[in-house]
């Protein structure tokens, strides 16, 4: 298959969903630019700011991608790049962009407050409860994952010491480019240009002076900055610093989309490998996978949560909130593009770590990753061109910062929704007023400490779960968005298909995940037939554990939820 044709349909697929099926939401939903956003009317210099929309467009793309949109395709690339691309295109325009539009319109209409106070408004309390309990957890996990990622892609080589470096600068960077803009009123124009040839410049000196510390000092300098990122006023840092990031990643994008039509490799893993690969089963297994290359329920929180709080004006919305996911599916293609160029007919991860230890690209005994195939794939395109050496190992460390960088906002993101949440869950005491628990330095500290006790104690224990947890929240979004349409009059029968297939993905992937962990422990050994250690004896324990409640509260929204949204049931407060 020609890697062209692939990237230039999938574009043109893109556009054309966002010119109609995008407006056509926006149309039937009631887009009002004449309402006034929160961020006007709540206006407080710390959350609700109101944002310039590209700025706000950097923001929100920049904490929505991270590094899902690279691994998920790359990991499911085995079942074949026909399923993993049509999953993409369906999902990115009728499942992601809906979710992530209507998580960012749902927020504006109820104050730009989070998911769960706009579950207790259309649902009920006993589900909001439930659901921000549940979306806290999850992001402590994202906390102590994107933690150990980060400090992981400063250390170990000169390349991730030049990561370091930029990631520094670029911090500096940030604070100046807000100041310049809203507080000194410098034109946006002129200060991109200014900001973004700075960004090249902190680029140039990070390889040349790359920072070599311990990944037990930058995990610790991790967790000091989030804490200090979360409660810092949007402004200053969170704005400007996204923003300027997201130019990474339309470079990423854009060097991509040159390399491949320059290079016009072919995709050599098959169309399609079978519904049953490995053991793995097509369903659910590939649609919890991809993920945020066509759906996270990550997203709904971060449109919810900080998006909506700096939204201009609501006709902004659907730039931000579909049109974001829709480049996201366009990043998600050029993955499986860079691991079907790759790794052969398997389309493995495998496979492809095998192409780069012959190559001398990895040590014997490594593994890649896929950010490593990613930057390998895209890098090799350049010199396919015949592009010099520098200039590829320049693009490959430019790709290397940029989902670093991407990992870093996802990270602070993810803290301050942390933050938000547990602000909401103890928002007053029994006599009305406000608790030390709702102090947000007090939420943050916790929230922060929680995620830093987890990633010390080892996440890995629990990450194969993140998957269906992840998409899990998508349901309750959906939920949200579907009784709120109703509540107002409006059509929300495109969310009904979401919402059942969703609930059947996420929680046939958590059964299955069950099934398989209670069958390895009655058996006393692993796939392989080798006994079970200590150690994995109770990670299996710990997940089954962790999977009943999960699905108790899951059927418990997705019940009351559907009562709602179907039936006759009324809010229940």
């Amino acid at each position: 298959m020609s890697a062209i044709l692939l990237i230039v349909l999938s574009i043109v697929i893109f556009v054309a969903a966002y010119l109609t099926y995008g407006k056509w939401l926006a149309k039937t939903w009631g887009i009002d630019p004449s309402i006034k956003t929160p961020a006007h009317v709540l206006e407080d210099g710390v959350d609700y700011c109101p944002a310039k929309t590209q700025v706000l467009m950097g923001h929100h793309f920049s904490s929505i991608a991270g590094a899902g949109p690279i691994n998920g395709p790359i990991q499911a690339a085995f079942f074949g790049w026909v399923p993993c691309f049509l999953w993409i295109v369906i999902g990115g325009i009728f499942f992601g962009a809906v979710q992530d539009f209507g998580s960012v319109f749902v927020s504006i209409r109820h104050e730009g407050k989070s998911l769960g106070e706009v579950i207790e408004e259309n649902i009920g309390k006993k589900c909001r409860v439930l659901f921000t309990v549940f979306s806290w957890l999850v992001l402590l996990l994202v906390v102590a994952a994107f933690a150990d990622i980060v400090a992981g892609s400063f250390t170990g080589s000169e390349a991730n010491g030049s990561v370091a470096t930029a990631s520094l600068l670029f911090i500096v960077l940030a604070v100046m480019f807000g100041y310049a803009v809203y507080r000194k009123n410098v034109p946006m124009g002129a200060a991109t240009v200014v900001g973004v040839v700075l960004l090249t410049v902190c680029i140039g000196i990070s390889l040349v002076c790359p920072i070599m510390l311990p990944k037990s000092f930058w995990i610790a300098f991790v967790f000091i900055y989030i804490m200090i990122a979360s409660v810092t006023p949007v402004w200053i840092l969170l704005q400007p610093r996204d923003y300027l990031s997201s130019f990474l990643l339309y470079f990423m994008i854009i060097a991509a989309v040159v390399g491949i039509i320059g290079a016009n490799p072919t995709i050599e893993t098959n169309a399609f490998n079978g519904f049953s690969v490995g053991g793995n089963y097509l369903f659910p297994t590939l649609f919890i996978t991809i993920a945020c290359g066509a759906i996270s329920g990550f997203h709904s929180l971060i449109g919810s949560g900080t998006t909506s709080k700096q939204l201009d004006n609501e006709k902004d919305a659907l730039a931000i909130g579909y049109g974001s996911m829709l480049i996201e599916c366009i990043l998600a293609v050029i993955s499986l593009i860079a691991i079907g160029a790759l790794a052969g007919e398997s389309g493995s991860l495998k496979a492809a770590t095998e192409v780069l230890v012959s190559k001398g690209i990895l040590a014997e005994g490594a593994s890649a990753t896929p950010t490593i195939v990613f930057g390998q794939a895209i890098s090799g395109f350049f010199e396919k061109m015949g592009m010099g050496a520098g200039a590829v190992k320049a693009t490959y460390t430019v790709i290397s910062l940029a989902v670093s960088c991407f990992c870093l906002t996802s990270l602070d993101t993810a803290t301050r929704l942390g933050r938000f949440m547990f602000q909401e869950l103890f928002a007053t005491s029994k006599n009305g007023e406000k608790n030390i628990l709702h102090n947000m330095y007090v939420a943050t500290a916790i929230t922060a400490f929680c995620g830093f006790v987890l990633c010390l104690a080892g996440y890995q224990k629990v990450w194969p779960l993140f998957g269906a947890c992840n998409q899990l929240v998508a349901v309750p979004a959906f939920l949200a968005i579907g009784t709120y349409l109703k509540r107002i009059g409006k059509n929300n029968k495109m969310l009904y298909i979401p919402i059942i297939f969703m609930s059947a993905a996420t929680l046939c992937s958590l059964f299955l995940t069950f099934k398989t962990n209670v069958m390895t422990l009655l058996a006393g050994a692993d796939a392989t037939g080798a006994a079970l250690t200590g150690t994995a004896i109770f990670t299996d324990v710990l997940q089954c554990v962790i999977i009943v409640p999960i699905v108790v509260l899951a059927v418990i929204l997705i019940i009351d939820g559907s009562q709602v949204l179907w039936g006759n049931k009324k809010v229940s407060n």
